[in-house]
């Protein structure tokens, strides 16, 4: 399902206390499921509606779809179902096992049934990865006039379903193991599935500023993805945190709906490309403070203040900001491996030239990997190559 801002596929209302609501949000965000959001708090013409469809309580969340049907409270199983996502596999074995969904992921995925093999795609989140909540990819070959990350996500979804691939969403992977000659991943909708082999594309994560009050924030003014959260913020004041291509690139699509937006940047520069910080310093409504960073996030219900410290002063002042938008750099989504497979000391996963890890017939690609370049034309890049070195591993194995 792809996101569309001017037709929210249901209605989430809400508080901004409740944690379920934090977890619904979360969760239509990573699946790029659009919605509108109402805080009950503040309509009483939808605490009102709350009421009526919980029997006189203001259960929250309740989620209203178009067709009139609603969920209150659900499960993220209950949302996927609703949503009709497919969260089970088919089989029990396959040929290959693809560890996420995002560019690396997909490649490796078409390349590898293209071989003819059964291969499994489980993606916790969207189809498409970092790539799919991108605003528009301006970089990647063959599109001159550039291609929206929705549409790059759902082209490399559809291909992937052309060549038979069989895809799962919003399923977590909890552990993997090696079993004889095979590899076996343990899912949290319960259960095992194996293969003959796997390829790790997990990618990475947003890292957080790791501040005080910024945990009990998050999903309440705090936030790492701007298309899924901009435009709750319509005509507000916005910090933007970071100074490279993408806190760039997310503060200019922000400015389509912020009054002021306010680039905190630890540096004296920003790091982003030439192009992308041209468009920028164009943009009136963005403002870059240099040599600043967060040293505490304040509110108890949502985002009340920011405190800020310059580099070279050490003074700190507070902002009052509508939302904070972090942008400062990736963790891998690796922590799930454990002890069996060796990843470096920042987490990311070792493997040799041929992709494969430390754990045979276990290959990793994408930004998941201990030297990627953490651009998508490179991430599709070594899904394929991937894809090729499992063809090789598989057909040595049965000689």
């Amino acid at each position: 399902m792809t996101t569309d801002l001017q037709n929210p596929a249901l209605t989430l209302y809400g508080t901004v206390w409740c944690s379920d609501c934090k977890r619904s949000k979360k969760f239509l965000g990573e699946q790029r499921v659009h919605y509108a959001y109402v805080d009950i708090e503040e309509d009483a013409d939808a605490a009102a509606l709350v009421e009526r469809l919980n029997n006189g309580h203001k259960s929250v969340p309740t989620i209203v779809f178009p067709d009139g049907s609603f969920l209150v409270e659900p499960s993220n199983t209950a949302l996927a179902e609703k949503l009709g996502l497919t969260t089970r596999a088919k089989l029990s074995y396959y040929d290959l096992i693809v560890v996420g969904g995002g560019p690396a992921g997909l490649t490796a995925a078409l390349y590898a049934a293209r071989e003819g093999m059964d291969v499994l795609v489980l993606e916790r989140s969207a189809f498409g990865g970092q790539a799919s909540v991108t605003e528009r990819l301006e970089n990647f070959p063959g599109f001159p006039e550039g291609i929206t990350g929705g549409e790059f996500a759902d082209r490399l979804k559809q291909q992937a379903e052309r060549f038979g691939v069989e895809l799962v969403q919003a399923v977590t992977v909890k552990g993997v193991y090696r079993e004889g000659e095979s590899v076996y991943v343990r899912l949290s909708t319960g259960g095992e599935v194996g293969a003959r082999a796997m390829v790790i594309a997990t990618g990475s994560n947003y890292r957080r500023l790791d501040v005080p009050g910024e945990a009990g924030l998050i999903g309440a003014g705090v936030h790492f993805c701007a298309t899924c959260d901009g435009p709750f913020y319509r005509g507000r004041d916005i910090v933007v945190v970071g100074g490279g291509n993408s806190a760039a690139e997310e503060a200019l699509f922000l400015a389509r709906f912020a009054s002021s937006i306010t680039m905190l940047v630890r540096g004296d520069a920003l790091r982003a490309s030439q192009i992308i910080i041209d468009k920028v310093l164009r943009e009136p409504r963005i403002k870059i403070r240099y040599g600043t960073r967060i040293t505490a996030l304040h509110g108890e219900k949502k985002l009340a203040a920011v405190t800020v410290a310059g580099k070279d002063t050490g003074t700190t002042e507070d902002l009052h900001p509508a939302a904070v938008f972090v942008f400062i750099g990736l963790s891998p989504n690796a922590e799930w491996v454990g002890e069996a497979i060796p990843r470096d000391a920042q987490g990311f996963i070792i493997t040799d030239e041929r992709l494969m890890t430390g754990c045979p017939g276990i290959f990793a690609a994408g930004d998941v990997r201990r030297g990627a370049t953490k651009q998508v034309a490179s991430a599709v890049g070594e899904g394929a190559t991937a894809a090729l070195m499992v063809r090789e591993y598989l057909r040595h194995a049965r000689g």
